[in-house]
């Protein structure tokens, strides 16, 4: 097996991992790297997802990189504009290089002695080994392989299609068809308005209702600043200005629910009309945020509601026919095609298998330290984004405090950080706080945030910036100088002599 040593090898060339290249080679530029991506291309989310209307349900000027304004027209931004937006940002960056594509990542192995990981991936040639002395985990958060796919009685029985949206197949042809969406997230109401344009009629059958907002597809204020100004300075302008609505929005959520939920569900109705029954369709029985807001770029769900291209209905299904879907009501849905927008599979660190000193870690007992690194486990962070904003805003903090820690450990001429518990009292909580299913069917896998900091993981981008750009990195974390093979065997020599 061959053998290559990095200074850092990061997994994963999507949003997370391009970012790594980007801060590494700006502000540890002495330090080598590689990215190890497991698929044949770039861009992660936005190179695997293909279904129709695919866009991102966050602004681009939070879910695009700090250091790299996003000059398109529309804040809102669809899948295939965000993959060349990343794209665009590895090659003028050079950070493309770097990439070894093709090489899916299954163990990972520290040695205290050496004070280094060994690697170990499936490569298009065979199997291949890297050393490093710092493992970044940018992968993302869901099993690529496999979504969530419920079964219903009577599947085998339906004539049609049916499909999940995480493996969408090129020759599906839905035009003049009767489609069913299964599902009420994100990935359904992105959907349904763009299979509508040509299918017969498509109908969003969820189990309960999602909170849905309405925003511009462009944003004005943006757009006219960016004429105005240099386009670093206005993107940031623009930055600042959707980070602190969305942190009052969602303080003001958690604070006064009811008010909150009550102006959601009077903004749908708005859009529907009085006549709409929003009380069973568009009213979530939880409170705002604790799943996340589906957004609907220039009302195009209620667009298509209202114009008859599309409809909701709330129930649950009792079994596939061979024309449809039999519900728990009586109620017969018939389809031709089937969508499964029923969710994703939570995965931890790409279920890579991990040890230390031949120890294995079950990363599910670990407390997260700082959203980013594991108790006890030295020299590995992940990038993990925020449930409340754009995944980027944290990980942007995440990549610039791995290069702080790198350039403090080379400053003080040590090799090994490892985070240490060393407060009694800590209790543990779940990693996330929130409610998606989703979220609640993998928290088990992951591990526990503590009751204080540095182990509490803050949903507050303000917050962390202060903490991870200004903060200590001494507070929870040990450093130490573990002894190369070469200079014990010369103590050793020294003793026997």
């Amino acid at each position: 097996m061959s053998m290559e040593h990095f200074d850092v090898v990061v997994v994963g060339a999507g949003i997370s991992g391009i970012g790594a290249g980007y801060h590494l080679q700006t502000q540890c530029p002495d330090r080598s790297y590689v990215i190890l991506e497991g698929r044949a291309a770039l861009g992660g989310t936005w190179d695997l997802f293909r279904y129709p209307g695919i866009r991102s349900d966050s602004d681009m000027f939070t879910l695009g990189y700090a250091f790299k304004p996003w000059t398109e027209a529309k804040a809102i931004a669809d899948g295939p504009s965000i993959l060349k937006y990343v794209s665009d940002t590895a090659r003028d960056y050079g950070i493309d290089r770097h990439i070894r594509f093709g090489h899916h990542v299954k163990r990972a192995a520290w040695s205290t002695a050496d004070a280094r990981w060994t690697v170990e991936a499936d490569g298009p040639d065979g199997p291949v080994a890297f050393t490093c002395n710092f493992l970044f985990m940018c992968s993302g958060y869901y099993n690529y392989a496999r979504g969530h796919s419920p079964e219903w009685p009577g599947m085998e029985d339906f004539g049609g299609r049916i499909v999940h949206p995480q493996f969408w197949p090129a020759d599906l042809d839905y035009s003049g068809k009767k489609v069913v969406v299964i599902g009420s997230g994100a990935t359904a109401v992105t959907l349904v308005p763009a299979m509508a344009e040509s299918a017969a009629h498509v109908t969003m059958l969820q189990r309960s209702p999602t909170y849905v907002v309405s925003r511009p597809a462009e944003d004005v204020t943006a757009n006219w600043l960016r004429a105005k100004l240099p386009a670093k300075l206005a993107y940031g302008l623009v930055r600042w200005r959707n980070v602190l609505f969305q942190m009052f929005f969602f303080n003001l959520a958690r604070k006064r629910p009811e008010k909150t939920k009550e102006r959601l569900i009077e903004m749908v109705r708005g859009e529907l009309g009085a006549d709409y029954d929003v009380a069973t369709h568009f009213t979530p029985r939880y409170n705002p945020w604790d799943q996340r807001l589906c957004l609907v770029p220039d009302a195009d769900l209620f667009a298509v509601i209202k114009s008859g291209k599309a409809s909701v209905v709330t129930d649950t299904i009792a079994h596939f026919t061979r024309d449809g879907i039999t519900l728990q009501s009586g109620a017969e849905l018939p389809a031709d095609v089937v969508v499964t927008a029923t969710g994703l599979e939570l995965q931890l660190l790409s279920d890579v298998a991990f040890s230390v000193d031949g120890a294995p870690v079950d990363l599910s007992k670990t407390f997260n330290y700082k959203g980013m690194m594991f108790s006890d486990v030295p020299n590995m962070a992940t990038s993990f984004g925020y449930t409340n904003a754009s995944w980027t805003l944290k990980a942007d903090l995440t990549c610039a405090y791995v290069c702080r820690l790198l350039n403090t450990m080379k400053k003080r001429g040590l090799r090994q950080a490892t985070p240490r518990v060393g407060d009694a009292a800590l209790t543990p909580a779940p990693f996330l706080d929130f409610s998606s299913g989703y979220v609640t069917r993998a928290m088990e896998k992951f591990p526990k945030q503590g009751s204080k900091t540095p182990w509490r993981v803050h949903q507050n981008y303000a917050r962390d910036l202060l903490a991870l750009r200004y903060g200590s990195v001494d507070d929870g974390m040990e450093f130490s100088n573990p002894a190369t093979p070469e200079a014990t065997r010369a103590a050793r020599s020294r003793i026997t002599a």
